[in-house]
């Protein structure tokens, strides 16, 4: 009785995880009144894909950072600006804009505009083959 219940016991265990992995289609609304505003948050609602959306002032920029081995995307919504991205030229950035940063690269966003600087930034896992 005891294997059998252990047995159980497992088989639920793995049938709650299979679950739990399983993603399903989701909205947001982007609606942040801050500057960063966090979306998607990586795993487990993701497989590892992360996002958020980012308003900046006239002359405020986010700050040098890196994604570690993780790619980024910039979808530039509203305003102009600058990537920053170290060891090359700044790259200019404008509505209707997509700026793509590669993996393990230094880089910072800054509002160069008069307006406020919107855009969605996505990170995601490179895949391994």
């Amino acid at each position: 009785m005891t294997v059998l219940s252990a047995m159980l016991l497992l088989g639920f265990a793995l049938l709650a995880q299979e679950h739990a992995a399983k993603h399903e289609p989701l909205t947001f609304l982007i609606d942040c009144p801050g500057g960063d505003c966090p979306l998607l948050k990586g795993a487990p609602q993701t497989s590892g894909m992360r996002g958020g959306s980012v308003r900046l002032k006239p002359g405020e920029s986010v700050g040098w950072h890196s994604t570690g081995q993780n790619e980024e995307a910039l979808t530039i919504l509203r305003g102009s600006g600058a990537a920053n991205i170290e060891g090359h030229a700044d790259v200019p950035l404008h509505a209707s804009m997509i700026a793509y940063i590669p993996p393990a690269t230094r880089h910072n966003v800054t509002n160069t505009g008069q307006e406020v600087l919107e855009y969605v930034w996505i990170v995601a896992p490179v895949a391994t083959k």
